[in-house]
C-alpha cells in the first residue's frame, strides 16, 4: 500500500488525497445540511445535559451527576466529530484554494 504523493510542505496532493470524498452536488447538499443539523443538536444538547448535571453550574462537587454529565461531553464530542467527518465530502469542481496554481500570489 502506498502513501499519498505529498507537495513540498506535506500536504496530500489533489489526486491522492485520502481526506476528501468527491460525491455528487445533491449528495453533498444533503450530507452538508443534515450533517450540520445532527452537530448542532448534539452540542446544544450536550451543554444541556451538562447544565443540567451541575445544576446551572452551582452543584457542589458530590451532587453533581457524573451519568448525565459524561451524557453530555459525549453529546458534545459526538457533534463536533459528526461536523469534522462531514467536511471530508466536496462537490466536483470544488477544490482547495490554498491548492490552486493560478492564484495571484500578490495581495494588492
Amino acid at each position: 500500500m502506498s502513501s499519498p504523493e505529498t507537495d513540498d510542505d506535506g500536504v496530500a496532493t489533489d489526486e491522492q488525497s485520502s481526506r476528501e470524498i468527491e460525491v455528487p452536488i445533491r449528495l453533498y447538499k444533503t450530507v452538508t445540511v443534515f450533517s450540520t443539523l445532527f452537530a448542532i443538536t448534539g452540542v446544544i444538547l450536550g451543554f444541556v445535559l451538562l447544565d443540567t448535571a451541575t445544576n446551572r453550574a452551582t452543584a457542589d462537587l458530590d451532587e453533581v451527576n457524573v451519568v448525565v454529565a459524561i451524557a453530555g461531553l459525549a453529546s458534545i464530542l459526538g457533534g463536533a466529530g459528526v461536523y469534522a467527518f462531514a467536511t471530508r465530502f466536496q462537490a466536483p469542481g470544488m477544490g482547495n484554494a490554498k491548492n490552486d496554481d493560478d492564484q495571484d500570489i500578490d495581495n494588492g
